[in-house]
Parts: structure tokens; sequence; C-alpha cells
């Protein structure tokens, strides 16, 4: 019995090992699949995680590249015109020095170029149109002012006079226009003048002008003999008749416009325009010296100057690059308006004989120097008395002969106020001077049969 029952302790104790050791296998084979199961878990969520952030980052490159198509090209396109409007950056800043972001500006540099390069084609295009249409409308007009100064000579009629006169004005002005758009389109100003006098060349381009009467021009030349070479005579002109054109537009109907000539100490020559206008904003006043510095006139774009485009600087500014004289329209004048200025060097300007060639009748006189102080004259020497003088007796006080006030009939006729009554009165007499003389001369002369015998 005791070995039946060892047997049996024996048997049952191995069992139990037996079980013992499955068990525990049991739970170490559990112990590993839950790793395994935790570790493809982990796995599959860094995977998500991984998707979702290049989800993100697709979607942020997307945004920005709709962004640069739909805002901040449009907006390059606008600041190539003007530099108000501004042009918006990245729309999201962690791209910032990324190769993304310069592939994108790589993009916008493109597109300006692109732009840049096709808006100078079609400039290039428009001008070549307009310069060539300027050309025949310039050679029509000369035709007209020809055949009106020809009718002029021909008519005496007052009345028909004035109506060729005025028709002449009008003409004038229509000539102006086709000029400066020809000047700006890359033609020349189409007139070539012989030397002339420099007031005779501002008055001249008073006269082209509506509302010329407004224009009042003095002279503070320091001799008749001041003139322009001929080459640069109707540039200049050109140039004047557009800045005073400007000076009328810019101020009221009622107020005047002042033209200046001086003559500095180094031989230069100005021609100073003051207007009582509202003056230019900061801005216009940068772009229009600019626009007449004569820098680059080639980048200067007829799509920049307005609709209707103003080319007065233009002109002015392409005039100054070919010619080699100097235009200044950013300054303020006396009168709180804007003063333009035109400097002609000394290598412009010649010696003009006066007796060989006068100046017009309506051209500004150089002022007069004014009159040099005379020295007082010496006290008059006083009658000797009769007694002897008390020596307690105070000095008295003599009056000493001052020299009489100069009046107005003393001064020089250049000195003189100009007579409006006067004016009109030589003008009438001129003009009926040349009336008599053309009725005296006969248009057609018959040879004479006695001389001939």
């Amino acid at each position: 019995m005791t070995s039946i029952f060892e047997a049996a302790t024996a048997v049952l104790g191995a069992t139990t090992a037996v079980g013992a050791v499955a068990t525990m296998r049991l739970a170490r084979s559990r112990a590993a699949l839950s790793r395994e199961h935790a570790t493809l878990t982990d796995q599959h969520g860094t995977q998500g995680h991984l998707l979702a952030a290049a989800g993100a980052r697709e979607t942020m490159l997307h945004d920005e590249l709709r962004h640069l198509l739909n805002t901040r090209l449009p907006a390059r396109a606008l600041n190539l015109v003007s530099d108000h409007y501004p042009v918006p950056g990245l729309l999201h800043e962690g791209l910032l020095g990324t190769d993304y972001a310069k592939l994108l500006d790589a993009v916008q540099d493109l597109f300006v170029t692109t732009v840049l390069d096709e808006r100078s084609r079609i400039d290039s295009a428009a001008r070549a149109a307009l310069r060539g249409a300027c050309v025949e409308m310039q050679a029509k007009a000369y035709q007209l002012q020809e055949l009106l100064v020809a009718l002029q000579g021909e008519y005496q009629d007052e009345k028909t006079l004035n109506d060729f006169f005025r028709i002449d004005h009008h003409n004038e002005q229509f000539t102006r226009l086709v000029q400066k758009a020809a000047i700006v389109s890359g033609g020349w100003p189409g007139l070539v003048r012989p030397d002339t006098h420099l007031p005779d060349v501002v008055t001249g381009a008073k006269s082209r002008l509506h509302g010329y009467e407004r224009i009042k021009i003095h002279s503070r030349l320091l001799a008749d003999t001041v003139g322009l070479a001929g080459h640069v005579a109707e540039p200049i002109a050109v140039a004047c008749a557009e800045l005073m054109a400007n000076a009328l537009e810019s101020s009221r109907g009622d107020l005047s416009v002042e033209v200046t000539l001086l003559q500095t100490d180094n031989g230069t020559v100005c021609i100073q325009i003051d207007d009582a206008g509202k003056g230019m904003t900061a801005e216009a006043a940068k772009r229009g010296a600019r626009l007449v510095s004569g820098e680059s006139p080639q980048s200067v774009l007829l799509t920049e100057l307005g609709d209707p485009p103003a080319l007065g600087f233009a002109a002015c500014g392409r005039l100054v690059a070919d010619y080699g004289f100097q235009v200044f329209v950013d300054r303020v004048s006396d009168y709180g308006g804007v003063r333009a200025v035109i400097s002609v060097p000394p290598a412009l300007l010649v010696v003009i004989d006066e007796e060989a060639e006068p100046l017009s009748a309506m051209a500004p006189r150089p002022a007069a120097a004014p009159l040099a102080p005379r020295p007082p004259a010496p006290p008059a020497e006083s009658a000797p008395t009769a007694g002897p003088r008390d020596p307690s007796s105070l000095p008295q006080r003599r009056r000493r002969n001052r020299p009489a006030p100069v009046t107005h009939e003393q001064l020089p006729r250049e000195a003189q106020p100009p007579d409006p009554d006067s004016a009109l009165a030589d003008w009438a007499a001129y003009e009926h001077g040349l009336a008599t003389g053309r009725a005296d001369t006969p248009t057609h002369t018959e040879p004479d049969t006695e001389d001939q015998t």
C-alpha cells in the first residue's frame, strides 16, 4: 500500500510539474502576443501620423500656389504700373527660406520679365504707328500755315484779316499737339530755324497757346544780342510752350503766368516760368522731375501717360536727352504754385547782331540798369556876416542843397512801365502803315513801254 501511495504521489507530482510548466509557457506566449500586438499598434499609429502630416503639407503647398496665381501675380502686375500697389508675400511664413519658396519667387520673376518684354514690344509698335501718323499731320499743318500766311498778304480787309489770324492761331495749337506727340513717339520737332533771339523764341512759344494773354514775359538779359543756335531754337520753343501750357492749365483763368528771362554769371540763360496754381503733390513732383530729366526716355511708356495721354513733360524729357539743355519742374514759385526752369548752357547760345537782325516788336526788352545814386551836392557857401560872431551863440543848422528827385518823365524809355494805351496806339499805327504800304504796292506790274523804247 505504501508503495502504491508513493507511486501515486510521484505520478501526481509529475503531472503537477508538467501542468505548471505548461501554464508558464502559455503565460509567456500570451505576453509575447501582447507585445507583438502593441508593436503593430504603434507602427500603425506612426504611419497614420505621417500620412496626416503629408496631407497637411500638400494642402499648404496647394494653398500657397493658389495664393501666388490669384493674389501675388496680379498685385505684381499692378505694382509695375504704380508703386502704390503693394505686393503680398507668402501665405504661410513657415515656407520662408525653403526650396519651394525659392521656386515661387522664380516663377514671379519670370512673370515680371515676360510682362515687361511684352509691354515694351507693344509700346514700340504703338510709337511707330503714332510717329508715322504725326509726320503726315505735321506736313499738312505746315502747308496750311504757309497758305494762311500767303492769304494774309493778299487780303486787306480788316475783318478778313482777323478771321485769318484766328484760323492761324487755331492751326498753331493743332500743330503743337501733333508736334509733341511726334516727339514723344521718337520723331523730331519738324521745323528747322536759323539762329534766333531768345526773347523772340519765348514770345513765339507764347503765341501757340490758348490763353496767351495771361502770360507776362519779363527780360532781365544783359543785352539784346542773346540768341539760340538754330538747331535748338525750335526744341526750346516746344519745351517752353509745354511748360507755359501746364502753368496756364494749373492756375485760374484770372491769374497771370510770369515768365522771366535771366542770365547768370557763368553764361547760362534761364527761362523761369511761375504760376499761382495749387502746386503739385510730392508724388506728382517726383514723377514730373523723372519725366523731364531726359534719363532713359525710352523707358517712358505711352500707357504711363494717362488717358488721354499727358505728353508735355514726356516731350520735354525727350528734347532734353536729344539737345543738351535742362528742365526742372519740382520747385515752388513765389506765388505758391509751380516754378519751371529751362536752363540753356553757353554752348547752345549765340550772339546775334541787333542791327542786322533786330528783335521783333512784340519781344520783351531787357530791363534798364538801375540808376547809380548821385553824390550829394557840396553845401553852398554862406554869405559873410556883417559883424563879428558872438562866441556865446550856438551853431546854427543850415540846409544843404539836395538834388532834385528823379521824376517819372526823366527815366529812360526802357525803365518806364509800359503804357497799354500807348502800346495799342503804336500797334494800330503799325497795322495802318502796313495796310497802306500793301495798298500802294501793286500786286502785278506791267512792263513800261516808254522805258523799253
